[in-house]
């Protein structure tokens, strides 16, 4: 290993290396030549068969107050009108794969709302799950809903998973679910057998709020319900049902429309008594510790955080849910949170789902929660998590509830604590200081090894794009944390978290839908994830290819279900039956994610040797700086 790998580790602080210009991958120019030469693409219709190739300027009356002004001014059919009122909403990105029963609704988006300013985006997608999870992923960067379509039935029972990953997660989605409530409507036997009474009950012990509205005005008011719902703390997934004889109805000339209005929604503020409170035994503790799990959800909000940290020099700990306080700072104790709550007296707890198990070491300290989640709970699926012994528990949204807690510090504090304040902050940051330390010596073990260690892909990694405004989308927990560890992440949206139910199949379509909403900024998406997360959805490369998205996507190829091996193991020993046998049905065997990812054209390659990574990596960001995905499998270690 030598003197590259400790130069490299060493603090992980040389400057990133200049990238060399790649050549295209061979195989992404052979695609990009069928495609422009015709090869397997679908003959588009005759001009003969378009009913108005060139659409007049619009000459009818003026669209009504609150809506958007589509090309034609005036909707003739509700499914037009529907469209109209998701761009009023804001909601203008949409990810689908065709269902029959929301026929008309996708033909107002193609022909109404993609024409309309500002125009809506549809994205085709290969799986149901992948839409969804495509609006979870981008809804975690932009803060905003995106739509997915999907199918009745079939179509919300492959979506179920993504929907049940979006509401652990606090992600506001807007699923739109075709729906034939109507016997007489039904055409076929597969319409039969793709119909159902109440669709959303499928999904309603896991979303905030669904609907099968019957008139145009009763969708307005589900639509606009729905937004709300799903954007106020604690935020959530949503379904409506939409009936297709509804989509398809005319809408006749002169018929008053409804209003559709897009609200300013506020964050509910936690009580100003009970935040007083906080405030005071706060200011009092010796050894407090803020624990963040999914609390911040923008900039402001996290220099909120560290303005109350560096207040009270009290311990951080990001339980990683959101990106909740910057990694380098020296009051982060993340990687020695054991020690951190062993030692604190008060610890606050802000949005935190699984206090119980997270504060478990601070056995002895006194607890405050706020949080909004713990008062919309749903008890059929346990997200929840176990109740936790607090000894305040405030109801409010974190995230707006800290300007007030702030302000009540700050006259709590005693001018006369302020050298311990001090000492405590300056033995964290020498605390902080040694993990690091200890981190970086632990990264080097195994550098050469072969299959490659999760802790060189992190740092090779970093090391090339330190200074570019990057960004993850996925979770680390599976690949060892290493970027908490070793990486500076400063800004907000610079990671979003995992899936929230840890859900197989999550992380391909949230990938390419977060980095769709970080291409406008010019970001660079990056993801390392694992292979059987990856073999649930890998369709999801074709949309990013299709769209042509730019994202950099490293298979953490370690040839199974990790997890899941280590329990059977664990099962094994405990029967005192041996471990030779246990990976059975938990390995991934022999699959070249490079071959998968080239036949849906992402210029994809396959890395065996440590050796070769670096200018793999290189490769890859080469590519994806030209606007365009790019995977690269690695075959790695276990974690």
């Amino acid at each position: 290993m030598g003197a590259d790998r400790r130069q490299l580790l060493k603090g992980l602080s040389m400057g990133g290396l200049a990238i060399a210009m790649a050549p295209r991958d061979a195989a992404a120019e052979q695609h990009a030549a069928r495609a422009k030469a015709g090869s397997s693409v679908p003959i588009a219709p005759s001009a003969a068969l378009e009913v108005d190739p060139a659409p007049s300027a619009p000459t009818a009356a003026p669209a009504p107050a609150g809506l958007a002004a589509p090309p034609s001014a005036r909707p003739k059919y509700v499914s037009d009108f529907m469209v109209d009122a998701l761009q009023t909403l804001g909601i203008t990105t949409v990810a689908e794969i065709p269902g029959s029963t929301f026929a008309a609704l996708q033909e107002s988006v193609i022909n109404r709302g993609m024409l309309s300013d500002p125009a809506m985006t549809m994205f085709g997608v290969t799986h149901e799950e992948i839409s969804v999870a495509f609006a979870h992923g981008y809804a975690k960067v932009t803060g905003e809903p995106a739509a997915a379509m999907v199918h009745s039935t079939v179509g919300l029972q492959h979506a179920s998973m993504a929907i049940y990953n979006a509401w652990c997660d606090r992600a506001p989605v807007m699923v739109l679910s075709g729906s034939v409530t109507n016997p007489e409507g039904r055409e076929s036997w597969v319409d039969w057998l793709h119909a159902v009474s109440d669709g959303p009950a499928l999904t309603r012990d896991f979303t905030k709020f669904d609907e099968t509205p019957r008139t145009i005005g009763h969708f307005a008011e589900s639509l606009m319900r729905g937004y709300q719902m799903a954007m106020v703390p604690p935020q959530g997934p949503v379904v409506l049902a939409l009936d297709l004889d509804l989509q398809e109805q005319e809408i006749a000339a002169g018929t008053p429309l409804p209003k559709v209005r897009k609200p300013k929604v506020s964050a509910p503020q936690g009580d100003l008594g009970a935040v007083r409170e906080a405030a005071a035994m706060l200011a009092k503790a010796s050894a407090p510790v803020i624990i963040a799990d999914r609390a911040i959800r923008s900039e402001a909000g996290m220099a909120l955080l560290v303005e109350l940290a560096e207040l009270l020099s009290a311990a951080v700990i990001d339980a990683g849910g959101r990106m909740n306080f910057p990694w380098r700072h020296p009051l982060n104790q993340s990687s020695r949170k054991t020690t951190a709550l062993r030692q604190a007296d008060v610890v606050l707890a802000l949005e935190v789902q699984d206090l119980a198990g997270t504060a478990k070491p601070a056995t002895t300290a006194r607890k405050i929660s706020i949080s909004t989640y713990d008062y919309y709970l749903k008890a059929n699926y346990q997200a929840f998590e176990a109740l936790a012994e607090v000894d305040l528990a405030i109801a409010g949204d974190a995230e707006a509830t800290l300007p007030s807690l702030i302000e009540a510090v700050r006259q709590a504090l005693a001018v006369e604590g302020r050298a311990a304040r001090e000492a405590r902050a300056a033995s964290l940051a020498s605390a902080h200081l040694a993990a690091l330390a200890a981190s970086r010596e632990a990264a080097a073990i195994g550098w050469d090894a072969q299959p490659i260690t999760t802790a060189r892909v992190w740092a090779e990694l970093y090391d090339q794009v330190r200074d570019k405004d990057w960004a993850l989308l996925g979770g680390c927990h599976f690949e060892g944390l290493w970027p908490q560890q070793l990486w500076d992440a400063r800004k907000q949206y610079q990671f979003i978290g995992d899936s929230g139910g840890y859900g197989l199949g999550y992380l391909p379509g949230a990938a390419v839908g977060a980095a769709y909403a970080h291409k406008q900024h010019g970001r660079l998406p990056i993801v390392f994830g694992g292979d059987g997360d990856f073999m649930m959805a890998p369709g999801a490369l074709w949309t990013a290819a299709n769209h042509q998205i730019p994202l950099l996507y490293l298979v953490h190829n370690n040839g199974g279900y990790h997890q899941e091996i280590m329990k059977i193991q664990q099962q094994a020993n405990a029967r005192n039956r041996g471990v030779r046998r246990a990976t059975t049905g938990c390995v991934l065997p022999h699959i070249d994610y490079s071959q998968l990812a080239r036949g849906m054209g992402v210029a994809a390659q396959r890395v065996t040797d440590p050796a070769d990574l670096r200018a793999a990596i290189r490769r890859g960001l080469d590519i994806v700086s030209r606007g365009e995905p790019a995977l690269i499998d690695v075959v790695s270690q276990g974690r």
